[in-house]
C-alpha cells in the first residue's frame, strides 16, 4: 500500500513538472526565438524591407491599421509565448510547420497563410496576433 502511495505522489509530481514546462518552455523559447529573429533582421537591415513590404501591400497594411487601433485589453492574449500556446493547441505544430515552409519556398502565398490561420482561430485571436506581429514589426512596446 506504502508503494502505491509513492507512485501516485511521484505520477503527480511529474504531471505537475511536464505541466510546467510545457507553461514555461513555450513562453522562454517563443520569446528567445522572436527576439533571436528580430535581433537579426535588425542588424541585417532586413527589417525597413520587411516594414517597406508591409506598408506597400494594401492588404497588411490595413492588418497594421487594425493593430494600432485595436483596444489591447480586450484581446485573448498580449505576449508571444501567449499565442505561441494558442497557436499550438487550436492549429498544431506539424501545420505550422507546413505554413512556414510553404511560405519560405513560394508554394503559399500569405493570404494563403493567413486564410489557413482564420479557418481555426477566433476573430479576436487573429487580432491579437496582429497586433503582437505589429508590436515587432515596428519595435512598439
Amino acid at each position: 500500500m506504502k508503494i502505491l502511495k509513492v507512485l501516485i505522489v511521484l505520477l503527480i509530481v511529474l504531471f505537475l513538472g511536464a505541466i510546467g514546462v510545457y507553461y514555461f518552455g513555450t513562453n522562454m523559447a517563443s520569446e528567445k526565438i522572436v527576439d533571436e529573429a528580430t535581433e537579426k533582421l535588425d542588424t541585417s537591415g532586413q527589417m525597413e524591407n520587411i516594414q517597406s513590404r508591409v506598408e506597400d501591400d494594401p492588404e497588411l497594411s490595413g492588418y497594421i491599421e487594425e493593430a494600432k487601433a485595436a483596444d489591447e485589453s480586450s484581446l485573448p492574449f498580449n505576449s508571444t509565448g501567449q499565442a505561441t500556446r494558442v497557436l499550438i493547441q487550436k492549429v498544431g505544430l506539424t501545420e505550422l510547420n507546413n505554413i512556414k515552409s510553404g511560405v519560405e519556398n513560394g508554394t503559399m502565398s500569405h493570404q494563403e497563410a493567413i486564410q489557413k490561420l482564420e479557418q481555426d482561430l477566433t476573430e479576436e485571436e487573429m487580432l491579437a496576433l496582429k497586433v503582437i506581429a505589429y508590436k515587432e514589426i515596428y519595435g512598439k512596446q
